[in-house]
């Protein structure tokens, strides 16, 4: 999940008058499309701050924490959302602010939301208390076990907890959402799937992060879906999905099919005009898998200034 900063000298050169070839093709394209050049204009929300989900550099991390951040901020990224809260200030967010970067959000212990009588989960309200203490602004539930999956009706009670939690964090002044995956997709009993029992079902103070891998792998256009969520998205995911992935795909996917951005087959500059539109707040890079997470960070981020 990442947020990312274009830097204007770096997109918008004096026109010169030798032109490259692909300078020239934009130029034509643009011409006969009448739109601009480049997708991320200077109206664009997300233009300055364009994060990273920390969890793409989870290794990393563990064993470097202060030089991975580092690292991040170095390679252009603005803020960062965390992962693992449990209601104190981990190494990870303490690092992201030392190198001048923001700590908007976080995924959190979940559980003390979607079944807080477990024995060991933290309580929500502790959760709230310390994300006010950390300055978050958004806290994100990153996941769903099985058995709270197995039906509609499952996905219902879910439901329940998550508006019950969210009318929480509103009086706190966070936002909750709930983080997807391909797996909500997947019909049940009919054409009904647990997603379409959460857009019914959740409140207006219960938001959605929306991750456009798992949208696209679930078998649904991620375009079509942010404008169908207009107003209910808080932050969005940006990934990109092998090229031939089966689709939809509601098994394991190899670690290949997690791809840089302009790697893959979802086109990045759609889905960011979209999210502009739609009232989302972040927008967060994120690679759950990669030979080499941190020259997989530089690649996005490069795509992301070429938009």
């Amino acid at each position: 999940m990442i947020c990312f900063n274009l830097v204007k000298n770096e997109i918008f050169q004096p026109i010169t008058i030798t032109m490259n070839r692909r300078t020239l093709l934009q130029a034509s394209l643009a011409s006969t499309l009448s739109i601009p050049a480049f997708a991320l204009d200077k109206g664009n929300p997300f233009r300055k701050n364009i994060g990273i989900q920390l969890y793409t550099l989870r290794n990393q991390i563990k064993a470097d924490v202060k030089g991975t951040l580092a690292a991040v901020a170095k390679a252009g990224y603005k803020q960062v959302e965390a992962y693992g809260f449990d209601g104190k200030a981990s190494d990870m967010m303490l690092a992201a602010k030392d190198n001048g970067m923001a700590v908007n959000s976080t995924h959190f212990a979940w559980e003390s939301v979607t079944n807080p009588t477990k024995k060991g989960v933290p309580s929500f309200e502790s959760i709230l208390e310390g994300a006010k203490d950390v300055g978050l602004t958004h806290l994100v539930i990153p996941y769903l076990h099985a058995q709270q999956r197995k039906d509609l009706d499952g996905y219902k009670r879910v439901a329940e907890l998550c508006n019950k939690a969210a009318q929480k964090s509103k009086a706190a002044g966070i936002q909750l959402a709930y983080h997807n995956h391909a797996f909500e997709f997947q019909p049940q009993g009919g054409e009904k799937s647990g997603f379409d029992v959460f857009k019914s079902e959740f409140s207006k103070d219960m938001h959605f992060e929306v991750d456009v891998f798992w949208v696209k792998v679930g078998g649904v256009s991620p375009v079509k879906l942010i404008r169908d969520l207009k107003g209910r998205i808080s932050q969005l995911h940006l990934k990109d999905l092998k090229k031939g992935t089966k689709l939809p795909n509601f098994g394991r996917l190899s670690n290949d099919a997690f791809k840089e951005l302009g790697e893959g087959s979802i086109r990045m500059e759609p889905i960011i005009k979209a999210a502009g539109k739609s009232g989302v707040a972040h927008c967060h890079v994120e690679q759950d898998h990669s030979p080499d997470p941190l020259a997989s960070i530089h690649q996005s981020m490069e795509h992301l200034k070429a938009l």
